[in-house]
């Protein structure tokens, strides 16, 4: 058995778009991982690079030093956790469970609660990159928690991650993603919007983007999403779905708070559009399509 401090094996749960490759760097970087996930033919590229198999998530997290777990939406943390055969059911769970999905911060509180009865420390960190960051182990790692279980996790983060920041208590990290989550939905906006203006003045919107970029309207988004806008390739480097989840979060998370968001609350609306339209598992770039309708309704209308 490993010493407290020392983590060697991981029980991986999820290995979603963004998932499978951050679970590859950790074996990369000499972890070793027991995989579980919904779907066993995702992991398969895992497990002929040497990870092993689990059933269930207790029983990936049997005697493993940490879990990580990055599945789809807070009731998929629940069941990861709480659920009849949960890394929670376990008597003794592993010393350090991080779970790196965008979920509800009152649910990563609970989380650090049921793990601190176990006598065993938890980490909501939840990411930002997108499959780009998760191939090229560039993710922006956010993370609530305990400062010593923090220290603990930095080298698997370090493995997946470049800018890794502890943002404080537990639900900390949650309501970064939540921030995260509301600039990129009101400047996903500005992205199509300007877009769509360069293409209906005659421009040529790729040499738009090379001159606005490195601007003051430079951003993540208009950079590596505004060039797929303008091929129309809505593959996902991460679901519409999923961020529709997200915003629902944040919109929920501004309302307890009793805050008025209209840039987030018409964001949602927009990408719950594209949703409704069936592009729930293309891109968050596919936000393009809905703003080009509107936009030719608008002129129809003139």
């Amino acid at each position: 058995m490993n010493s407290e401090n020392e983590i060697k094996t991981i029980a991986w749960i999820g290995t979603g778009v963004m998932g499978r490759a951050m679970a590859d760097h950790l074996l990369k970087a000499g972890f070793q991982l027991r995989i579980f996930t919904r779907t066993r033919a995702k992991a398969e590229p895992l497990l002929q690079s040497g990870a092993a198999w689990a059933d269930a998530p207790a029983d990936a997290a049997a005697g493993a030093d940490a879990v990580i777990s990055i599945v789809g939406d807070p009731k998929d943390v629940r069941e990861t956790y709480f659920g009849a055969n949960g890394v929670l059911s376990l008597e003794r769970p592993p010393s350090l469970l991080i779970d790196m999905t965008t979920s509800e911060p009152s649910l990563a509180i609970e989380i650090a609660d049921a793990a601190r009865a176990k006598g065993a420390g938890s980490l909501d960190a939840p990411v930002s990159g997108g499959d780009v960051g998760a191939r090229n182990a560039t993710l922006s790692i956010m993370v609530g928690g305990a400062p010593d279980d923090f220290e603990r996790a930095l080298p698997m983060f370090r493995a997946m991650g470049r800018t890794i920041l502890h943002q404080g208590d537990p639900g900390a990290g949650q309501h970064t993603k939540m921030v995260n989550q509301i600039l990129i939905a009101t400047g996903m906006i500005g992205v199509c919007e300007g877009l769509i203006y360069a293409q209906r003045a005659g421009l040529d919107p790729l040499r738009v983007i090379e001159s606005v970029s490195t601007g003051a309207a430079g951003s993540w988004s208009v950079s590596h999403l505004g060039p797929r806008m303008i091929a129309r390739d809505f593959e996902p480097g991460f679901y519409v779905e999923h961020f529709v989840k997200d915003l629902g979060i944040a919109v929920a998370e501004a309302e307890r708070m009793g805050l008025d968001l209209p840039g987030l609350t018409l964001g949602r609306a927009l990408y719950r559009r594209v949703e409704k339209a069936g592009g729930g598992r293309k891109g968050t770039q596919a936000l393009f399509t809905a703003l080009e309708e509107l936009a030719a309704s608008t002129s129809d209308s003139a």
